[in-house]
């Protein structure tokens, strides 16, 4: 059994160690906007923060990743005020939508890094694939961005996703708080 953070809360798969951490949070856990884009890692589609760090999750096998803390789509922002959801709605960078939670994973990965990115920096951390061609809008909402996260620059808020985190938490079972298991009972599979 793996035990490890997902989005705030303790999570125990009890799941083959070799598992991808793409299928543990999609089919146990319900949090389907960690999305399987190749299963090889060259698309990003699948983009999760890994203990701060940007990361394919369709290669890190689960029973690697015990006592870490991850973080995906879904808990970024719960209201959608993080700077990057917020310049990607002002730059209306979603197309077909399909990579966007990836790239903003990796967008938000790159500035809590780097607050101040360079164009090449920028390129060197996004290497998520964009099939519809919005890359001049990506980069330029992670600029943007990067202007909002210093205070330089405002952005309304995006809309509100239109459910309570706690009508949420009701609905998808890993949302839910954990209680400790009892003898034969099992958290997530």
């Amino acid at each position: 059994m793996t035990k490890l953070t997902v989005n705030g809360q303790p999570v125990h798969y009890r799941m083959d160690p070799q598992t991808p951490l793409l299928w543990a949070l999609r089919d146990a856990s319900n949090l389907t906007g960690t999305k399987y884009g190749c299963g090889t890692g060259h698309c990003g589609a699948c983009t999760v923060n890994l203990d701060g760090n940007a990361v394919r999750s369709c290669l890190v096998p689960i029973g690697r990743l015990e006592g870490s803390f991850v973080v995906t789509i879904e808990a970024l922002s719960r209201e959608r005020s993080h700077p990057v959801q917020q310049a990607w709605v002002a730059e209306s960078v979603p197309q077909c939508g399909y990579c966007q939670s990836g790239m903003i994973m990796a967008a938000a990965a790159l500035l809590d890094k780097n607050s101040n990115p360079s164009d090449a920096d920028i390129a060197a951390a996004i290497t998520n694939i964009c099939r519809c061609g919005t890359t001049p809008r990506i980069i330029e909402a992670i600029r943007r961005a990067a202007r909002v996260k210093a205070g330089h620059e405002r952005i309304a808020a995006a809309p509100p996703p239109g459910i309570d985190p706690a009508d949420a938490a009701r609905e998808i079972p890993a949302l839910r708080p954990v209680t400790a298991p009892t003898s034969g009972e099992e958290i997530a599979e």
